[in-house]
């Protein structure tokens, strides 16, 4: 019989392919919401109108049928055009499906903290010459950073549990290592062992947390607010 030391043991074998998924998927998500952010700012119609579709399915459709969707249909679409990925890894097609679900999400942030920066540091940037993609890139997008910090941190906690879903396409993540676990010992300890995987969801968790905590006074050390 394991002691739940061994238990915490055998499931954090695992950790390093959940935070895999996390950090991969977190990139590519903010990078991908930072696109649909801009999009949806600039109002032109056609991205515009793609860019809200894709939104909308994104966040009204579950997790785990898009995974599905990706793991199934990429494959099969992608051999119409003579491309085989029924080789390629099983965490790609979580990476991409959780990139893409977080990308609607972590946009949605982006663009309230662009909004919240308001117009006139843009008319600000124009006076002085620049140009729509410098001022992105020295004035707004650093002063939205700070701004979307605290919303980004609740986004990423999300992605982190959302990627407990991976198991369900055979990924042995940590949820994964936990219906090893129980079916070695035939349903065992079921209890606890699900008691301590959240036990070590709630942990990486509060890391999270405190860690953008951390990064928010980090980066907002030393810009003075004339605000009252």
């Amino acid at each position: 019989m394991d002691t739940t030391l061994n238990l915490i043991l055998r499931i954090a074998e695992r950790l390093p392919v959940t935070l895999t998924i996390l950090l991969l998927s977190l990139l590519f998500g903010l990078l991908l919401g930072l696109v649909i952010a801009i999009v949806r700012i600039q109002k032109k119609a056609i991205p515009y109108a793609i860019a809200t579709f894709y939104l909308s399915f994104m966040r009204c459709t579950p997790t785990i049928v898009q995974l599905f969707l990706i793991y199934y249909g990429l494959p099969q679409l992608l051999i119409l055009f003579g491309i085989d990925v029924n080789n390629w890894d099983k965490i790609i097609f979580a990476v991409i499906t959780f990139s893409l679900h977080s990308a609607a999400f972590f946009s949605e942030v982006i663009r309230s903290s662009y909004l919240a920066v308001g117009s006139g540091q843009q008319e600000a940037a124009y006076s002085v010459g620049m140009s729509y993609s410098q001022s992105l890139r020295r004035i707004i997008l650093p002063q939205a950073f700070g701004i979307a910090i605290p919303s980004l941190g609740n986004n990423v906690i999300i992605l982190l549990k959302e990627t407990s879903l991976a198991f369900s396409i055979g990924i042995t993540d940590i949820m994964g290592q936990v219906q090893i676990i129980l079916g070695n010992n035939y349903g065992a300890n079921t209890f606890q062992v699900y008691f301590l995987v959240s036990l070590i969801y709630w942990g990486l968790s509060i890391v999270i947390e405190k860690g953008l905590g951390r990064l928010e006074k980090i980066y907002k050390k030393g810009h003075v607010s004339i605000a009252r």
